[in-house]
């Protein structure tokens, strides 16, 4: 049963705020997992529309969402909110309006990618604070360990992000080079006696 601020389920009692920590956790998780889908078909060249729709509405979702939590000051995690809202509008504006085209397509790739990196960098920092033994090592967030975890998710997400940029991007060049090539053989098709 529904209600404004509370939740009833039949194991027990769920706040409104508990139900939204749930609701944007599933989410967040979903726009992650998505995300690596897209990664992967950038890193051949390729991209599904359909995941494409799917991370970029779920990891916008989760920026949004981000913002119905109670606070009472401007957090860090605002303005990784803010970021990743206004390179979502970058990477929805490079696929919708510009259809791709040409260098959209390269800008795509970047803004969809740090998407992502907003959500592993967030990600990383939810497990250190939700993780029991991560929390150990650092409490405060403010510890070498937080800080090795997130240089090496930074370290491993450029590797994979350039090679994916550079065969995505690539991918229109190849594309381009061969319509070109097609445009100029009927423009000028070649004669049937030049062989002979």
């Amino acid at each position: 049963m529904l209600r404004l601020g509370h939740i009833s389920y039949k194991d027990g009692p769920m706040s409104g705020l508990s139900a939204l920590t749930l609701i944007h956790s599933v989410i967040a998780l979903t726009g992650i997992l998505f995300g690596f889908v897209a990664m992967a078909g950038m890193r051949r060249g390729r991209m599904s529309h359909g995941v494409a729709v799917v991370f970029l509405s779920t990891t916008t979702a989760t920026s949004v969402t981000g913002f119905f939590f109670p606070f009472v000051q401007f957090l860090p995690a605002h303005g990784v909110g803010i970021v990743s809202l206004i390179v979502l509008l970058v990477a929805l504006f490079a696929l919708y309006r510009k259809q791709l085209a040409g260098k959209w397509r390269t800008t795509y790739a970047v803004t969809a990618l740090t998407a992502q990196y907003l959500n592993l960098f967030v990600l990383v920092a939810q497990a250190f604070r939700r993780v029991p033994a991560l929390n150990a090592l650092a409490p405060t967030q403010t510890e070498p360990p937080f800080a090795v975890a997130e240089v090496i998710v930074l370290a491993a997400f450029a590797s994979f992000s350039i090679a994916a940029v550079r065969n995505f991007g690539g991918a229109a060049l190849v594309s381009e080079s061969r319509r070109a090539a097609f445009a100029s053989q009927k423009s000028h098709p070649a004669d049937p006696h030049q062989h002979r």
